[in-house]
């Protein structure tokens, strides 16, 4: 038993994220474990046990019983207080203790992985009851860790890692994003066309370009007098689109250009995860 070729590439995005999030948390004090990350309402200590809870349920571990504290502002649907059941149990964990659980989930799963038998489009179980394939889960899964490990990066000033192989997942798991935003939220014009300009560790260009029935779709070809174009570095790219900044605090790296109101809907409906 081996694991699908299709599937390797996110397995490989896994385990680097995670062994660099190792990495980072070992040596921290245990005051350091309290610093607050860009991901709303979670500190260090919350991110590391958020990923040891992804990967306990990707691994098949029960889900802790437990009931959420009443006054946790930052929970407000049903997929943060499902989320938010792993981070809580793990609160007043000590350093040891969670590098000690990290260290042993990253042995079990990658034990798992290696002896993994499962098709890309076997049916697998999601968050709160949800149905996907095999394939989608190991994807969302890689894109979940290496946000994460960026979450962990700028709460202790480590940043990195902007062109590892999770790095490309998320270029990709983002882009797929991009015609909902440009085509449904921002509710761009038919017959219209959107441009993106990144560059950084990761670079690409790519225009969203919506038809006469108002359906986006993701293009490689640059498009000539696009409705409005954006030209930023990846990693602004990044924290938009994962909602880990305010558009105020990084607008001098962002370059809008094209009708207003446009470009402003756009940038308003930019964050597609938190």
């Amino acid at each position: 038993m081996s694991l699908h070729p299709t599937l390797q590439p996110y397995a490989d995005a896994w385990t680097h994220s995670i062994e660099a999030i190792s990495e980072l948390v070992q040596p921290l004090a245990e005051g350091e474990w309290n610093r607050r990350t860009p991901c709303p309402g979670w500190s260090v200590r919350d991110v590391v046990s958020h990923v040891i809870g992804l990967d306990s349920e990707m691994y098949g571990d029960p889900r802790p019983i437990h009931s959420l504290p009443r006054d946790l502002f930052h929970v407000t649907n049903d997929i943060q207080r499902y989320m938010e059941m792993q981070v809580d149990v793990r609160r007043h964990h000590t350093a040891p203790e969670m590098t000690s659980e990290l260290e042993l989930m990253i042995i079990r799963r990658n034990r798992q992985l290696r002896g993994e038998s499962r098709q890309p489009d076997a049916v697998v179980r999601g968050p709160l009851g949800t149905e996907l394939t095999f394939e989608e889960s190991m994807r969302a899964h890689a894109f979940n860790v290496w946000v994460h490990e960026q979450d962990l990066r700028a709460a202790l000033g480590h940043p990195g890692n902007l062109d590892s192989p999770g790095a490309h997942i998320a270029r990709d798991v983002l882009l797929a994003e991009l015609p909902a935003v440009v085509a449904d939220r921002a509710d761009a014009p038919r017959s219209s066309a959107v441009v993106f300009d990144v560059n950084g560790p990761i670079e690409f260009l790519r225009t969203i370009r919506v038809d006469i029935q108002g359906r986006g779709t993701l293009e490689t070809v640059p498009a000539l007098g696009p409705a409005a174009s954006f030209t930023l570095d990846w990693e602004t790219y990044v924290r938009l689109a994962c909602g880990r900044v305010s558009l105020e605090s990084v607008a001098d790296r962002v370059k809008a250009e094209g009708e207003p109101e446009l470009t402003a809907a756009i940038l308003r409906n930019f964050a597609v995860t938190k």
